[in-house]
């Protein structure tokens, strides 16, 4: 593929062969593959292959022009559909090197916070999980979402796109969801196994895409910006930024880079909200975030109090919550 994205004129199945050390053979059936996966390769006698175009796919060889990790995608396994990348990934995180990640075009049984259904049409969205093996204790690991929130965020940022957190794990859009992240742990008593962070973001939705039931609280990239996104290049971008904030986290213990994006770009601080544990609900108001990633409330008799992780909602003009 990288020889095909090379030249800009034809390239003779002969030069590629020798060029690889692989038979003619073995690159024509190559080159039937990559039009099964819907890159457009023109074939003309005597003068070889020429690529024409290529899919909207999240394949590590789509994705890594935009990369610069060490480590965080540079391993990818991807599918075409696939149940839920956070359940594979904790099928494969003992084994797998810290950073592995599994991309889906599609998932047949997402997977949101409080055991919730994340809606995950084909390739219409950006749905992966990045498996982690932090140092820190497992007490730490709810600020790990933190981490996931500040490098969406800022990866939307580079693609112009302006939104909001809503501590700890959504990213809204004029009081919209387009993205969430799930994190999981496998834990010993102090020690950490592996951590999972999932993702999924509401990247080329159209409006027919959200159930009339969510229409008031979730929207997508496309239909805020009004063009479709290149989710290659921003599903690269949470990537990179998520790889430098977590190692500031878990190499130098330093979190304040990714609070001061959380308290920057909060959607919550000032805000009446509702606190929801289970059947539990609490009404309280979002006072601030502190450098341990707790957000800080004040109930309606004027206590105050940190919250380490939780549900909450927001409460709207009109008096309803999203």
């Amino acid at each position: 593929m990288e020889i095909l994205k090379q030249n800009n004129d034809h390239i003779s199945g002969e030069n590629i062969s020798k060029e690889l050390g692989v038979s003619r053979t073995a690159i024509w059936k190559y080159i039937n593959a990559l039009r099964e996966e819907g890159y457009e390769i023109e074939s003309i006698t005597r003068r070889g292959y020429k690529l024409l175009s290529t899919p909207d796919i999240l394949t590590y060889e789509e994705i890594k022009e935009y990369l610069n990790t060490e480590f965080i995608g540079r391993k990818i396994y991807y599918f075409d559909t696939l149940e839920s990348t956070n359940n594979y990934a904790k099928e494969i995180a003992i084994e797998e090197a810290e950073g592995t990640t599994i991309v889906a075009e599609e998932q047949t049984k997402g997977k949101g916070r409080l055991g919730r259904t994340w809606l995950s049409p084909k390739g219409k969205g950006i749905y992966f999980s990045v498996i982690l093996k932090p140092k820190f204790s497992p007490m730490e690991v709810a600020k790990v979402t933190l981490l996931g929130a500040a490098a969406v965020n800022r990866a939307l940022d580079d693609l112009g796109i302006k939104s909001s957190i809503k501590w700890p794990n959504d990213i809204v859009i004029g009081g919209r969801k387009v993205c969430g992240i799930l994190t999981e742990m496998s834990s010993e008593l102090s020690m950490i196994n592996y951590v999972v962070m999932g993702i999924g973001i509401n990247a080329n939705f159209d409006q027919a895409d959200i159930p009339l039931e969510l229409q008031d609280k979730a929207t997508s990239l496309k239909l805020k910006n009004g063009k479709n996104i290149n989710r290659r290049e921003l599903l690269a971008a949470i990537l990179n930024h998520l790889e430098d904030l977590y190692l500031k986290f878990n190499i130098d213990k330093d979190l304040s880079e990714a609070i001061k994006v959380c308290r920057d770009k909060s959607a919550v601080i000032g805000k009446d909200i509702k606190i929801i544990y289970g059947k539990e609900v609490r009404r309280a108001k979002a006072i601030n975030i502190d450098d341990q990633g707790q957000l800080i409330v004040q109930m309606e008799d004027g206590s105050r109090e940190k919250i380490i992780s939780g549900e909450i909602s927001i409460r709207n003009v009109d008096d309803s919550y999203i």
